[in-house]
């Protein structure tokens, strides 16, 4: 994984929080951390799929390039989209990390992943696949708006989207 520039969160709140124009925006904190790493940033590649992690497991099989894969699960709790196999795919693969808006599974496997991975929560149950979802498009991620191209910076204190690279 590349070495990434130095950059807080909070620095970067601090620098922009008189930003109205919806180029920069904080994601709300409600996502666990699960990857071993905590610290990731790069630009989004996004995922939109419910109860289905067909579009997942083929963008974290891919070259991740340092890339962050944003993940609208819609929210939901009742299947995980992300799991120990996969982890390890993005993390072999060069992803600097998956945020999901859902569940994760295989709590333990992902500690040992050298990738950042957010979730809501954990759930052992897996998705069935029926290759449903769509790649490249515009999210909503617990009510913020995700593009592919924004970059993502996240922290131990939070997860922050910009429209341009920060640092």
């Amino acid at each position: 994984m590349p070495t990434l520039p130095a950059f807080a969160t909070c620095d970067l709140c601090d620098a922009h929080k008189t930003d109205d124009s919806g180029r920069f925006r904080v994601l709300p904190p409600v996502f666990r951390d699960f990857g071993a790493v905590r610290r990731f940033a790069g630009p989004v590649v996004t995922v939109k799929c419910f109860e289905d992690n067909t579009s997942v497991k083929t963008a974290v099989e891919s070259a991740g390039e340092g890339r962050v894969l944003v993940v609208d699960g819609g929210g939901s709790l009742r299947r995980a989209l992300l799991g120990g196999n996969l982890g390890v795919a993005a993390a072999r693969n060069g992803w600097a990390g998956v945020v999901i808006d859902g569940c994760a599974r295989d709590v333990a496997e992902l500690a040992q992943c050298e990738v950042g991975i957010r979730a809501l929560a954990s759930m052992p149950l897996p998705t069935d696949r029926r290759a449903a979802g769509l790649r490249d498009v515009a999210v909503q991620i617990q009510g913020v708006w995700v593009r592919p191209g924004d970059w993502l910076y996240a922290d131990e204190d939070g997860m922050v989207v910009s429209d341009r690279a920060l640092t």
